[in-house]
């Protein structure tokens, strides 16, 4: 009984005992089991390879973000660069005119190399010497006897490896990059509160980054007290009534029987009643006008 280990790209065989008489169709079975191993699982199917196939460059893309379930293209930088990486591969086996089984080797081939990169953290120098395993096992350098196991010819070879240089290789710190390298997180929306500012006709003045001296505002822009509006209103009333007797009473003192303690009194009644009814206005509005503010300052708090 004998020992046989086979070295694959992809790891290394468990060994396998082998009677001493061992045929060489059995031999050749348990290569043909090795070989068939390589670059397994495929990344796509042959239906979906033979779907893509039947597609334009758009409908190439739509169905490979489908495949590869990638729903944040527009957000994600890296789904997005993993998934032109994948198309412009795909499209690039088109204009070579591809088998289907040389199809679903190529996508393979490329998605074992981000596998690679990504999971076994591979420099560069040691992914080419992978590529080059791998190749000397489906490429035109394997032994005669399985010749017919070869699936890329000596043209399609070279043409995979300058493929593979100018698009993975060259651009191999971008793809490190990419998968080990934390990016900040781009604040595309915020939420702000922002207090409206009060119509024209309302009582308060304007917002204080607007507002002008309370001198200018009382003089100029505050409405007339309403104590003034009453007395015009009261003499209009009262003017009609007093010009009829004016032409008889034109010569006689208004004020005749009347002492001065009597004008004094009087006058001071009205005086009271007017400056009560003032500052009562004037405590309503300073008490509307802080309720505002507190409110005002509540919301800024919560801010």
């Amino acid at each position: 009984m004998a020992a046989s280990v086979g070295t694959t790209p992809g790891g290394t065989t468990p060994a396998g005992m082998t009677p001493a008489g061992t045929t060489p169709e059995s031999e050749k079975d348990t290569e043909f089991q090795e070989h068939e191993g390589i670059l397994c699982p495929d990344f796509l199917s042959v239906a979906q390879i033979t779907e893509m196939l039947a597609e334009d460059i758009d409908g190439v893309q739509q169905k490979l973000e489908k495949f590869l379930n990638f729903r944040n293209l527009q957000t994600c930088l890296k789904e997005a660069s993993l998934l032109d990486y994948y198309v412009s591969g795909f499209l690039w086996a088109r204009g070579m005119d591809f088998s289907v089984i040389q199809y679903s080797k190529f996508m393979t081939l490329l998605d074992m190399l981000l596998h690679n990169l990504k999971t076994l953290h591979m420099s560069i120098e040691d992914s080419i010497k992978w590529l080059r395993e791998v190749m000397a096992e489906i490429g035109p350098s394997h032994s005669q006897k399985n010749e017919e196991w070869n699936i890329f010819d000596v043209k399609q070879a070279n043409a995979i490896v300058d493929y593979l240089k100018v698009s993975l290789f060259q651009h191999y710190k971008l793809y490190e990059f990419l998968f080990f390298s934390a990016r900040e997180e781009i604040v595309i929306g915020t939420e702000q509160v922002i207090e409206v500012v009060k119509p024209a006709g309302h009582a308060f003045p304007d917002p204080l980054e607007e507002g002008i001296s309370f001198d200018i505002y009382s003089t100029f822009i505050e409405p007339p007290p309403i104590l003034d509006m009453e007395m015009k209103g009261l003499n209009q009333e009262q003017g009609p009534e007093e010009s009829q007797p004016e032409a008889g009473t034109s010569e006689t003192d208004p004020l005749a029987g009347f002492t001065i303690e009597d004008i004094k009194l009087v006058l001071g009644q009205v005086t009271d009643d007017i400056l009560i009814s003032i500052q009562t206005k004037i405590n309503e509005k300073l008490q509307i006008q802080e309720e505002a503010f507190n409110a005002r300052t509540e919301k800024l708090k919560k801010a």
